[in-house]
């Protein structure tokens, strides 16, 4: 028997543009429900924001994400940032998502479409412990931690 994990993200008003970026990213099939689409009247505000959001990939990428509803301003609830300093990661987020491949190659395609609009925390490079190891914060305020997994 095995278990998998999916990581779900909470918005604030950006879920959409998120699974849509990460579908880009990624590849695979997005799914997409709004509030409306279960119900709720369209007139309400924040009837067209995404109650059920999901990205899969053959690659074995997944990610849920969906608005809080009454949030708006964007980008991932709670926020924070990460930034190294000293050889050190400083953050006050409450988690990262983290890519792992068997191919510098495969990641640095995800790194160079993550990138786009995102803060480097650490440049995509070799390190002490991977062929392959980069932090970055994208423009929706999610922090990804991407790790070539052989030596």
């Amino acid at each position: 028997m095995s278990i998998q994990t999916t990581t779900h993200l909470n918005f604030c008003g950006d879920a959409r543009a998120a699974l849509e970026f990460y579908q880009s990213v990624f590849g695979g099939h997005v799914v997409i429900n709004s509030y409306a689409d279960f119900g709720m009247p369209s007139a309400v505000p924040g009837a067209d924001k995404v109650v059920f959001g999901l990205v899969t990939a053959e690659n074995g990428f997944r990610l849920m994400a969906y608005d809080i509803p009454g949030r708006t301003g964007g980008s991932i609830a709670g926020g924070g940032s990460t930034r190294r300093e000293d050889n050190t990661t400083l953050t006050d987020q409450a988690m990262f998502v983290s890519i792992g491949s068997d191919s510098f190659d495969e990641l640095q395609g995800f790194w160079e479409k993550l990138s786009a609009g995102a803060a480097i925390v650490e440049p995509l490079a070799a390190s002490a412990w991977s062929a392959g190891f980069g932090m970055l914060t994208d423009r929706f305020g999610v922090t990804w931690s991407l790790n070539v997994t052989t030596i």
